[in-house]
């Protein structure tokens, strides 16, 4: 693999770095990122020059996926990676549950059939400050959400991605671990990716060495190493449900929550995914007003089948959204209104100043009513919709 920077690569310090200075990782999220910075080895921090490094320090990781506080929003941000890909013919993404094949434990996938990415884009994808999304319309235009996401729902990622290009189609596997970072005191980001080709005479994908053999051998012993997938036979076996195109994430080594519980609850409910409310959270018929419980303004919090039904405001007939084995059913906020009625809202800035965007005012068409359950349930604010995507629920307006 190469990166923006160039960087030559030392085959002996490589290997170097994955057996040295095994440092503790804290499986809580939120206590993850005290990273000691004296524990790298001098031969780690000194001699390692990869090819596949970035210069940004691994914490940096940690750091930029605490902009996620809520563990559904860095979900939503994967979502909204495969959404985008419907103008390049995705139909569907899928998001469930699969075991790591290494230990056993919970793993999340998220996997759609859209253009997948050649080898350049893959790189991109795990690296930081590229995005290659030119439409102005795609929810993601910064190149930063993949990483921020994926390493806010746990401390290691494997993508799996299979483009159609003009010459031949291309298969590519990149690794982003934390874990693989702390254990062996990399003072920067080494992300192993490896590719493939198809040929046309052996009907079979092989090996491209974009920059040799041995640097392909590195990257691939890393993966081997590092990921849930412990023969490369095995790691090739995870295109077989791709298809022709697409990408397949599977995040594994999942956080737990500051009480030492996973965040995500698989067992709650076998077609949803749950937050792992712990004793924070009010269980279900223990207020004073059940409804408001069961209301979709509560639930959204810790359920992600009914908050991803209201993740968008339209969505293409022809894509399906399936979680767990099961479409997920569109759901309009505004249908769970009485009295409603459509208003032109013109919004205004600070000091009464009404917004102008090109020198236009820019007025919003609002729909306003009263829950259906109202009174009995309290809830009141404006839901907000930018680029099509939720981003603000319940929120209240002085």
């Amino acid at each position: 693999m190469s990166d923006q920077h160039g960087t030559s690569m030392d085959e002996s310090s490589l290997f170097s770095a994955t057996v040295v200075c095994p440092a503790p990782i804290c499986r809580r999220f939120w206590k993850a990122g005290n990273y000691d910075m004296g524990h790298s080895s001098k031969a780690t921090t000194q001699s390692i020059d990869v090819k596949n490094h970035l210069c940004v320090h691994p914490m940096f990781l940690h750091s930029n996926a605490t902009s996620h506080k809520w563990v559904f929003g860095a979900i939503a941000e994967l979502i909204d990676n495969a959404v985008d890909e419907i103008q390049n013919g995705a139909t569907f993404v899928v998001i469930d549950k699969i075991s790591n094949p290494r230990d056993g434990n919970p793993a999340l996938l998220i996997q759609d059939d859209g253009g997948g990415m050649d080898p350049e884009a893959i790189r991109h994808c795990m690296s930081f400050g590229f995005s290659a999304k030119k439409s102005n319309n795609s929810i993601g235009k910064y190149g930063n959400g993949f990483k921020t996401s994926s390493m806010r729902l746990g401390a290691d990622v494997i993508v799996f991605s299979r483009h159609l290009n003009d010459r031949s189609p291309t298969q590519s596997i990149g690794l982003l671990s934390y874990t693989f970072l702390r254990q062996t005191g990399c003072s920067k980001i080494v992300v192993p990716v490896v590719d493939y080709e198809f040929s046309a005479s052996t009907g079979k994908y092989g090996p491209i060495h974009l920059h040799g053999k041995k640097l392909f051998s590195l990257n691939l012993s890393m993966l081997l190493q590092w990921s849930p997938y412990s023969t490369e036979e095995e790691l090739l076996s995870q295109f077989d449900d791709i298809g022709q195109r697409g990408t397949k994430i599977v995040i594994y080594n999942l956080w737990l929550n500051d009480e030492g519980d996973m965040e995500l609850d698989f067992d709650s409910d076998p077609q949803d995914i749950r937050i792992n409310r712990g004793s924070k959270i009010i269980q279900k018929g223990e207020r004073v007003n059940p409804i408001y419980d069961q209301h979709i303004a509560n639930l959204y919090l810790y359920s992600l089948r009914i908050y991803s039904s209201i993740l968008y405001l339209r969505i293409p007939q022809c894509f399906r959204l399936i979680l767990r084995g099961q479409i997920v059913e569109h759901h309009n906020i505004a249908n769970d209104l009485k009295f409603w009625e459509v208003i032109l809202y013109k919004p205004h800035m600070g000091g009464n100043v009404e917004l102008f965007f090109h020198g236009k005012m820019v007025p919003v068409l609002t729909t306003i009513g009263f829950l259906k359950e109202a009174p009995h349930v309290n809830i009141h604010g404006f839901n907000v919709y930018h680029h099509n995507r939720l981003i603000l629920v319940c929120c209240e307006v002085e």
